[in-house]
């Protein structure tokens, strides 16, 4: 597919604004590997493969290893993620299909167990912002493939402009 437009240079307020978020979350305290399964999770539900390939490559950056990205679609089922991290996946989840019936108590509950009230707040807002993301890479087909994570890149490389080198990476 080809890309529709370019979004950040249409529209730079809003771009700017979203990046400052993901900046804030950046530096919210919350696991950097814990950040970016979770807008990988959202990701895969909302079929967004730019965002996919993404934070594919930046979780393998950050350590991640293949098989927990290999069976994250699969969580609830695989023995590698620890109980905090699931309660985050399922909150994940409960966000991003909110339709199907808001958040229950129960998801609450769950994931109040484990996260502190400011990082219950950093998560629900890392996941609102995936889910922000997912959407406008989706409607302006945002091409999948040429995303390399930070490690692998030098200055600007396999980003859209340059702006994206100060914000995306952190997406």
């Amino acid at each position: 597919m080809k890309p529709r437009m370019e979004y950040w240079r249409v529209a730079p307020g809003a771009f700017k604004a979203m990046s400052s978020l993901e900046t804030y979350l950046h530096d919210s305290g919350l696991d950097q590997r814990l950040l970016h399964m979770i807008k990988l999770r959202a990701s895969q539900i909302n079929g967004c493969a730019y965002c996919i390939d993404m934070h594919w490559k930046d979780a393998r950056a950050a350590g991640e290893s293949e098989q927990r990205l290999y069976c994250l679609d699969a969580w609830r089922e695989a023995p590698y993620y620890t109980d905090r991290e699931r309660a985050a996946l399922e909150w994940t989840e409960a966000l991003t299909n909110v339709t199907d019936g808001h958040v229950p108590d129960a998801v609450y509950d769950a994931v109040r167990g484990h996260f502190s009230e400011k990082e219950l707040a950093d998560l629900t807002w890392a996941v609102a912002a995936i889910n922000a993301w997912n959407r406008v890479a989706i409607a302006f087909r945002s091409e999948a493939g040429h995303y390399k994570a930070r490690s692998e890149r030098s200055s600007g490389e396999g980003l859209k402009d340059a702006s994206e080198l100060n914000s995306r990476a952190a997406v």
